[in-house]
């Protein structure tokens, strides 16, 4: 496993405070995602509409709570209707 061996060997070399070459970032940055675990379409999906689902419940409890503090708002400080 090389991109195992030259993130220790970055790390063992002594410049753990200092820059990184640009090359041993890069192969650091590819080593990583190599680990990482991709969703399949089918999971990729699921999350969207997870997600989706959940905005748009939020975005309607802001609406409703935007529309019942500007109601309250214009019966405390009125609403000009009477003259």
């Amino acid at each position: 496993m090389a991109d195992g061996k030259t993130v220790r060997e970055a790390r063992d070399s002594g410049h753990g405070a200092g820059r990184t070459n640009p090359v041993t970032f890069y192969r650091q940055v590819v080593a990583e995602l190599r680990k990482v675990v991709w969703p399949t379409q089918n999971e990729l999906v699921t999350y969207f509409f997870v997600v989706l689902t959940f905005v748009v419940v939020v975005m309607t409890l802001v609406s409703l709570l935007d529309v019942a503090f500007g109601e309250l708002a214009l019966r405390v400080f009125g609403g000009g209707g009477a003259q």
